[in-house]
């Protein structure tokens, strides 16, 4: 019997545009030459990925690569969503890179063109309907970065960071393919529906296998580095501080959604919640809370930001934990807890790389993060930037005026008590209290005067404990934790 495979390429249209992208730009930078073209090139296939993305998404959810019912091309909502947040940050990412770029010390082509590749990998990777599809455009979307991070000339610490980052990640990756190939071994499938589909007919006799375990995890191992979650998170800070400002924006925002598609999609279609829950909800307790800890000592600006990225992947990850945890509780209650991962991750990225547009803004072109103490009264010096900082700092923190952040904050909580994680809502609460400590430390450095005394974190933590109590009283949270806890 032959099988055939159709082939849809509406649906792919969004990859097609992206992979273009690096193409037409590597293509004007040989033979134009010239560095606006390139970017400009650059720029506008960003735009017309992100535009291509939104009008295939908005015709409907779309398959393609299929052989029976198993696909390896699943457009959705989802999907087209993350293409569209893909390229407009890739797009943002352009924008900060004019200074860099304009110093000389990196060359133009070069460096659009692997921003290109990146792109593409992460507009292949929200559709990806295999695990063979998953993990290529992964590694399509990190890659690029590894030689981005050391693309700089003459930067030591550039050249360390690029080590660091790569030497961890090939691990990382073989880690994630020894646990599809287990999977593969125990299923006789590499489609995620299939996989999902196995462990629900026979889960409990494949569970029994101890390769089955060993197998999922393996993958969720593998792919928690992607999101910098502790305990595979020693990477994040010295190659973010390391790197090119504009390269850390885009490792802290698109390579985390990245990392975060990549692992909801093999949470809630392809493995055994019963196995993935207990272990994403212990990552994501220590990773929000040694991220939020070691964040409170930072001196340099980068090194903070990234510490908070890697206690922000805990909140992420949060809902993903309450799944198993809610075990077969109602499908409404998972599917809360799938999209409160996946709002809280774009909401997040959008201030993160705020907040980085921020730093490139306020410091010397070409320059790093540098210390906090370099940033002391920087908004009485350039109020729009300095204020535009503050209000990105107080939105990760998750204080209005920041609505995006307190409703990605409430959003999460509130996913988390429906699916009757209480405990774990209490324990993303109280290390929201230690984030608002060195965020708002941040903020104050911005606006105080030359020569005051810094703030001491001590004080800060008692403001923002009362701050978080009060918004606690205002949203509800306090009662309803109250009842959740008495109905269990």
């Amino acid at each position: 019997m032959s099988l055939v495979q159709s082939v849809d390429n509406v649906a792919l249209l969004p990859a097609y545009l992206a992979a273009g992208t690096a193409v037409l730009v590597l293509l004007v930078d040989l033979l134009a030459a010239r560095a606006v073209a390139t970017v400009a090139v650059a720029a506008l296939g960003a735009t017309g990925t992100a535009l291509g993305a939104a009008l295939v998404g908005a015709a409907g959810d779309r398959r393609t690569f299929c052989v029976g019912a198993d696909c390896s091309w699943l457009w959705t909502g989802r999907a087209a969503l993350v293409a569209v947040v893909i390229a407009l940050l890739t797009l943002g990412v352009l924008a900060l890179s004019g200074p860099l770029l304009r110093a000389g010390r990196v060359p133009v082509g070069e460096y659009c063109f692997l921003l290109a590749c990146a792109m593409a990998g992460g507009v292949v990777l929200g559709a990806a309907g295999d695990l063979i599809t998953l993990v290529v455009a992964l590694e399509t979307l990190t890659l690029p970065l590894y030689v981005l991070v050391g693309l700089r000339r003459g930067s030591l610490a550039g050249a360390e960071a690029a080590v660091t980052f790569f030497v961890v990640s090939v691990v990382a990756t073989t880690v994630t393919l020894l646990g599809a190939a287990l999977l593969y071994a125990v299923t006789g499938s590499v489609h995620l529906d299939r996989l999902g589909a196995a462990f629900g007919a026979d889960g409990e006799r494949l569970l029994d296998l101890p390769l089955s375990t060993v197998a999922v995890a393996l993958v969720v191992a593998g792919l928690a580095f992607k999101v910098a979650a502790v305990p595979f998170h020693a990477w994040a800070p010295a190659t973010y501080d390391g790197a090119p400002l504009p390269v850390a924006a885009y490792l802290s925002t698109a390579s985390k959604l990245g990392g975060v598609v990549a692992l909801l999609a093999v949470v809630q279609r392809a493995l055994p919640a019963t196995v993935t829950g207990p272990v994403l909800a212990l990552l994501a307790v220590l990773t929000m809370t040694v991220g939020n800890l070691v964040a409170l000592r930072q001196q340099r600006t980068v090194r903070l930001l990234a510490w908070s990225s890697v206690a922000q992947a805990g909140y992420i990850l949060a809902p993903l934990g309450a799944l198993a945890l809610a075990g077969g509780r109602t499908a409404d209650a998972r599917a809360g807890a799938y999209a409160a991962a996946v709002a809280y991750t774009v909401f997040f990225v959008l201030l993160e790389l705020a907040a980085f547009a921020a730093v490139v803004a306020l410091r010397p072109a070409d320059g790093d993060g540098g210390a906090l103490a370099d940033l002391r009264g920087a908004a009485r010096r350039h109020p729009w930037v300095g204020g535009a900082f503050a209000l990105a700092l107080i939105g990760l923190a998750g204080l209005p005026p920041g609505l995006a952040g307190l409703f990605a904050k409430v959003t999460v909580v509130r996913a988390l008590l429906a699916g009757h994680a209480g405990w774990l809502a209490l324990v993303v609460a109280l290390n929201a209290v230690l984030g608002l400590a060195y965020y708002l430390r941040l903020a104050a450095t911005l606006y105080a005067a030359p020569g005051a005394v810094a703030v001491r974190p001590a004080r800060i933590v008692v403001v923002a404990l009362g701050i978080a109590t009060a918004l606690a009283v205002v949203l509800g949270f306090a009662p309803q934790l109250v009842l959740d806890v008495a109905a269990r």
